[in-house]
């Protein structure tokens, strides 16, 4: 058994975004849990940030604690549960005003692999967005190198926001 507060885990910046209006946002992250058989983590979603169209090698449940994510046209308020069977495409997540808070599961390799890059490139251009480089967090030696468009950077989390 194990029992974890999300107050004893620190925030890790998993995804990083330059806004035309000056604002940085970011996608953060507490990893409660990080082995090879699952993933669980308490994500916030800053307002505005988008996330790419993607999909997990694994199987990925979200809970929208507070707040509201927008996934492709489907508006997703607090209180709404995505379930995503392994390889299944979501989004792009676009977070809403007030920004989101989820709660999420993946069981097995929770590497995030793009479903539209061309396309997101084209959201970001219209709407102003340059993404920063991914910000370098603790990388398990068991996992391979992160799949996402943003992850060239060395030691960097697998993205699994969203």
């Amino acid at each position: 058994m194990k029992i974890v507060s999300v107050g004893d885990v620190p925030w890790n910046e998993v995804k990083a975004q330059a806004h035309a209006d000056g604002r940085r946002v970011s996608v953060w992250e507490k990893f409660l849990e990080w082995s090879p058989e699952r993933m669980v983590i308490y994500a916030r979603y800053d307002a505005g940030v988008i996330i790419e169209r993607h999909s997990h090698k694994s199987d990925h449940f979200v809970f929208v604690v507070a707040g509201e994510v927008l996934i492709g046209d489907r508006p997703c308020p607090a209180g709404t549960h995505i379930t995503l069977e392994h390889g299944a495409a979501f989004g792009p997540l676009v977070a809403g005003p007030e920004g989101a808070t989820l709660y999420e599961i993946m069981t097995g390799d929770p590497r995030a692999v793009p479903a539209d890059p061309e396309g997101f490139e084209e959201l970001l251009a219209r709407r102003g967005v340059q993404p920063l480089p991914n910000p370098p967090v603790p990388w398990p030696d068991w996992l391979a190198p992160r799949t996402d468009s943003s992850g060239s950077s060395p030691g960097s989390p697998p993205g699994a926001a969203g």
